[in-house]
């Protein structure tokens, strides 16, 4: 590689601009992740039109969980590819293809217009956003974990999600205003599309942080770059890595879709709330994820991966389902907002060190397709069909509090994942203390 393609990002620019610059595309992501939930309902009744509102909601979750499905595709062949090219090469590609996928849901007219072809074209969206999706956010942690200073690793790599933190909040706070400036018929009918063109128009400005991005000099001195083939390989020797790096991420995954993506949709429809109070609540647990990362990220730095991912299993399995059995026993925005900040407290620490584990323990010559293939399989399997799951839980349980049964199941997994990563790895995960 050339010159100017080789340079170690911390010579010339500050590490605070790096993180801004390869965090930018995760922003995106989650900006239009997170609308698309919110607006299920809007979108059900334009796109997926059906005899009943659950039978369309479903049909909305279902294309929404579909682009999930497409991670694992991606997670290999762009992770391979980034674990070739480089880093800055290939999130540039994969904010392309995100791009795309974004633009496409944005322009799709409604099946009254086109009929079939309005719900296809928004599946085909959803799966290029899924696509590019698989390896955005390894090749992000990955990069974010090789600038990082010696001993906080952890904390570096919790701006990967901190980022999507902000889009969380910037989306609610637009979505808020437009609930407040629009007749709810009016937001039915086009007012929706407006949060996605703004998405759209914020697209050339990442494009222009991410081709200034350097490359890391951990990948630059790398003399060694594995081919497809290899990758396959390397992957399948390291399967039970990935297995448990998958379930480690479950409960990442599945509470971080609850309380934001999910969230929303909670509140109008089961919850009864208005739409302003769903959005203020969302809107603030997106600030609660935002302080609580970087905090989880920088206290397994000084203590340990291991006792914090521990710990904060064990308190989602015990209290999950209980908070959710009190806050629809007694539905109100102050009981919501107390509810998902409690739940937003065990992600933000749980994520703030589960990120930088996984970064650990996957071999180096595949970092970013094993992490990316993991946090991709456990997205498609857990978090990204939960406001689906919960929907349908709700629907045949007639348990309103039902989701807390799927969050408890991935904490679960996420606890016993990391008791058999750490008992095989023994000291070999643990950080240098700051």
């Amino acid at each position: 590689m050339t010159a100017s393609i080789q340079r170690p990002a911390t010579a010339g620019r500050s590490r605070a601009s790096a993180i801004f610059r390869v965090t930018s595309g995760n922003f995106l992501e989650q900006f239009d992740f997170f609308l698309f939930g919110f607006y299920a309902t809007q979108i059900a009744a334009v796109f997926f039109p059906a005899s009943s509102e659950f039978a369309s909601l479903m049909m909305t979750f279902a294309v929404f969980g579909a682009g999930f499905l497409m991670r694992p595709l991606g997670a290999v062949v762009l992770g391979a590819y980034i674990d070739d090219v480089g880093r800055r090469k290939g999130l540039i590609v994969t904010l392309s293809i995100m791009a795309s996928g974004t633009v496409l849901i944005v322009l799709v007219p409604g099946y009254e217009t086109i009929g079939l072809f309005a719900p296809a074209l928004v599946l085909i969206g959803r799966l290029l956003q899924g696509f590019s999706a698989g390896a955005e956010l390894g090749g992000v942690s990955v990069y974010l974990a090789e600038i990082a200073t010696p001993g906080h690793k952890g904390f570096f790599t919790s701006w990967q999600s901190g980022s999507q933190q902000v889009a969380i909040i910037v989306a609610a706070a637009l979505g808020y205003a437009l609930n407040q400036w629009m007749a709810p018929s009016v937001i039915t009918d086009w007012g929706w599309r407006i949060p996605f063109f703004v998405g759209c128009m914020i697209v050339p400005f990442i494009f222009l942080l991410r081709r200034n991005l350097e490359e890391t000099e951990e990948f630059a001195t790398r003399k060694h770059r594995p081919s497809m083939g290899e990758v396959f390989r390397t992957l399948g020797q390291n399967w039970l890595i990935v297995f448990a790096g998958m379930m480690m991420v479950a409960l990442t995954t599945t509470a971080f879709y609850l309380i934001t993506v999910y969230a929303p949709t909670f509140g109008k429809t089961v919850l009864h709330l208005s739409t302003s109070d769903a959005l203020l609540v969302t809107l603030l647990v997106g600030v609660s994820n935002f302080i609580w990362l970087p905090i989880g990220g920088a206290l397994s730095d000084r203590i340990g991966r291991r006792p914090v991912l521990i710990t904060m299993a064990l308190l989602a399995i015990a209290t999950t389902y209980p908070v959710l059995t009190y806050l629809v026993n007694a539905p109100s925005f102050i009981h919501m907002l107390l509810v998902l900040l409690w739940l937003s407290f065990i992600y933000g620490l749980y994520n703030g060190a589960m990120i930088p584990a996984l970064t650990e323990i996957m071999p180096v010559e595949v970092r970013v397709a094993g992490f990316s293939l993991a946090y991709s399989l456990a997205t498609a399997v857990f978090g990204g069909f939960t406001p689906a799951m919960s929907t349908l839980l709700i629907q045949y349980t007639g348990d309103k509090a039902a989701p807390g049964y799927w969050m408890s199941f991935a904490a679960l997994c996420a606890l016993c994942a990391t008791l058999m990563l750490y008992r095989r790895a023994s000291n070999h995960l643990q950080p240098v203390a700051s």
